[in-house]
């Protein structure tokens, strides 16, 4: 008689030369990216939820609003490389200062980055 293969058993084995390769920096860069996008959606509801409240106080007449002295706070404030614009290349510093952050002293850290956009790809 023989025994039916358990389906996961099976999904394990159609899988194994992946799961192998698997590093640990590559699951951290995976879990790290799942959680980043759950906050950030997060956060963007908030943000957009509190522009949603203040706008409509500023066009009820309840409050004023000097949105472009915001804007340009805001990006003063991300700005990394002081051209007064918010660019890739301050994105691009942002990444590198959040990656080095999260992978110092990690094994395996060579994955992560990979790991860190399918996790929030799926997040």
């Amino acid at each position: 008689m023989v025994e039916d293969k358990d389906p996961v058993e099976s999904a394990i084995d159609k899988l194994k030369p992946v799961l192998s390769k698997l590093s640990f920096g590559a699951v951290a860069g995976y879990t790290s990216g799942y959680a980043t996008k759950k906050i950030g959606k997060a956060a963007a509801f908030v943000a957009g939820v509190g522009f949603i409240i203040f706008q409509s106080l500023a066009v009820a007449g309840y409050i004023d609003i000097d949105w472009l002295k915001i804007k340009d706070d805001a990006v003063k404030s991300i700005d990394t490389d002081g051209d007064g614009e918010l660019t890739t290349k301050d994105i691009k510093n942002y990444w590198r200062k959040f990656k080095s952050i999260m992978t110092s002293k990690l094994p395996d850290a060579g994955g992560f980055s990979l790991g860190f956009l399918y996790g929030v790809r799926h997040g």
